[in-house]
């Protein structure tokens, strides 16, 4: 590389100044990233849900999948329907080009190992979001009408509001996007209609936040299945009050909270950049000057006048960069859209002799849960009860890292 960064042309300049604003970015905290990737893959669910999804899904977006041979897992596609081009053309900023044809698609990375010309399609793949955004635009007035469900474990039944909500930064982008299940129950003995007692806070009484991943659990009913009235329940908006209280607003803390240590990183090391490419035309400046004495004045003059110029360029692109990066660092609560509400009663069947030994023992349930935390922890592992969380599992097990205790290994 030239001695004098200033011999480099513009372009020369702009891609040193693209790698060390990349090196910025790549200077994250490892304990940070196993943590978030742990916790997408808590979150992940299962390929064969995702194939049942879109197997069922499919069909509304004019996809056809056909399963080769029977429990095979391995689906024919062929060419994707006229419609989904422009809304994949729309998605692909986020998760690249749709294809105008698949041969044969899978949901489970297993069936990658014996034939890696399958396509596999799961959540982030084009045709999957594709035919999703399609399918959420034919299904979204059925989805606010609402619908019934069976759940064999509970006791009473109880109205699910379903919620999707973004934080985003200060200049309008989109950090996070995710969605949230605000369970409200029957109102307590001793409530009026507005479901609270005297000097209780409104909207508050009876809601919890669930998991999305609570539908899994539940069987879909007949279409004639009555449904209770309101039974004083707190209604759509004191679910969005609550929603902001008990999960978004704890959420964007912890959005802004990483947010503002990766902005810090990013800032720190852009300003080591641009100092130092300044702090160069400085002194340029100052060999110009010394150069001058006696030289020819037009031509000191116009040198002098380029590297003031680049001096005040590069100034400007600093205080340019520390206000962008000062409004990334402030986060907020984005848009909040109701997706849906949904019924949760008892399944008429549970105390038959068929169903009955199905129904969850809560006792044995507590039983077994601690049996399986005392095993977990007497080999060393660190375990995190979510049984309210309907991730699909009771514990989370991990197991610290030797040299960095932040950093586990989930089992």
């Amino acid at each position: 590389m030239p001695e004098d960064f200033d011999d480099l042309s513009d372009e020369e300049q702009q891609e040193i100044i693209s790698e060390l604003e990349g090196l910025a970015k790549r200077e994250l905290n490892l304990s940070a990233i196993v943590g978030k990737s742990a916790e997408a893959k808590e979150r992940r669910l299962v390929p064969e849900v995702i194939e049942d999804f879109f197997t069922q899904a499919a069909p509304i977006a004019g996809i056809h999948p056909k399963e080769m041979r029977e429990n095979g897992h391995i689906y024919k596609l062929g060419g994707v329907p006229r419609r989904l081009w422009s809304v994949g053309e729309r998605l692909e900023p986020r998760f690249g080009k749709l294809g105008r044809e698949y041969r044969n698609i899978v949901f489970d990375t297993e069936h990658l190992k014996r034939d890696a010309t399958l396509e596999w399609v799961t959540p982030g793949h084009p045709l999957f979001e594709a035919g999703r955004e399609d399918v959420t635009e034919h299904v979204r007035e059925d989805l606010l009408r609402g619908a019934v469900f069976f759940n064999l474990h509970q006791s009473q039944p109880c109205r699910l509001d379903v919620f999707a909500a973004s934080i985003k930064d200060g200049r309008g982008n989109q950090l996070h996007r995710r969605r949230f299940v605000v369970q409200a129950n029957p109102s307590p003995v001793g409530t009026g209609e507005s479901g609270r007692r005297p000097g209780e806070d409104s909207g508050a009484e009876g809601m919890t936040i669930r998991e999305p991943t609570i539908f899994l659990d539940l069987a879909l009913a007949p279409k004639e299945t009555q449904v209770p009235d309101g039974d004083g329940r707190p209604d759509r908006t004191a679910a969005e009050r609550f929603l902001i209280a008990a999960a978004l607003n704890p959420f964007l803390a912890e959005v802004t909270a990483q947010r503002s240590g990766e902005v810090a990183t990013i800032t720190r090391h852009k300003e080591i950049s641009l100092t130092e490419l300044i702090h160069r035309q400085n002194l340029r400046m100052a060999e110009l000057h010394e150069q001058g004495q006696g030289g020819d004045e037009t031509v000191l003059a116009a040198n002098m006048k380029r590297v003031e110029d680049k001096r005040d360029e590069l100034n400007g692109r600093l205080e340019r960069r520390t206000a962008e990066r000062r409004h990334e660092a402030e986060c907020m609560i984005g848009d909040i859209q109701h997706v849906g509400r949904a019924w949760v009663l008892l399944h008429p069947e549970r105390t038959s002799p068929r169903i009955a030994p199905m129904v969850r023992d809560e006792e044995i349930e507590r039983v077994a849960i601690r049996q399986a935390i005392a095993h977990e922890e007497t080999r060393g592992w660190r375990v995190e009860s979510v049984e309210a969380d309907n991730r699909g599992f009771d514990p989370i097990s991990r197991k610290p890292h030797p040299e960095d205790p932040k950093t586990a290994t989930i089992s």
